[in-house]
């Protein structure tokens, strides 16, 4: 392996990361509606557990109401059963064929709780991308001690490392701002 290719895995791994960051942020309840909130949830399908989405088109139908049509008509109980019972705090309401998830406002205190929670995340989402940083440098320093490479290659690997891991976390700080003020306009 080269210093090039511990880059570009590094920034690879990383990217990984911010991704997988952005979709726990948006599992993050703020007051609107958003079907990816939904993604969590398992319903029991002839026998096994799948996600929500395999058995209901889940879509919005306004700025706080989430609709689920299943698409067997058996399976509105189930899923209204399971919406009932996740963790979000959500109290479907089934319509005919469609339910309908309407999001309750939020409270002071449930905002200061979200806020902490996206901070949460993001400290988290910042110590994967220094762990990757130190395993990156860790290879690097192998690849010198193995006379692979230079120490100047060194040297200018790591600093390369460093930027590539302040651009990542300075992504992360917007991504948990703009979730901190998503929650506070509401």
């Amino acid at each position: 392996m080269t210093i090039a290719d511990i880059k570009k895995n590094t920034e690879a791994k990383m990217d990984q990361s911010i991704a997988a960051f952005k979709n726990n942020l948006a599992k993050i309840r703020t007051g609107r509606a958003n079907p990816q909130l939904l993604d969590t949830i398992h319903v029991e399908y002839y026998g096994s557990m799948v996600p929500l989405s395999q058995v209901a088109n889940v879509a919005l139908l306004d700025a706080r109401t989430i609709s689920v049509q299943p698409w067997e008509k058996n399976m509105g109980a189930k899923i209204e059963k399971a919406i009932r019972e996740s963790e979000l705090g959500l109290n479907p309401a089934s319509m005919g064929d469609l339910i309908r998830v309407p999001m309750p406002p939020m409270s002071e205190e449930r905002r200061k709780e979200m806020t902490k929670l996206a901070r949460t995340e993001g400290e988290g989402a910042k110590v994967a991308i220094r762990n990757l940083r130190r395993d990156a440098n860790e290879g690097v320093k192998k690849l010198v001690k193995d006379k692979l490479a230079s120490e100047d290659e060194q040297k200018r690997s790591e600093a390369d490392i460093q930027k590539t891991t302040d651009k990542h976390i300075a992504e992360i700080d917007s991504l948990v701002a703009a979730k901190e003020q998503e929650i506070m306009a509401i």
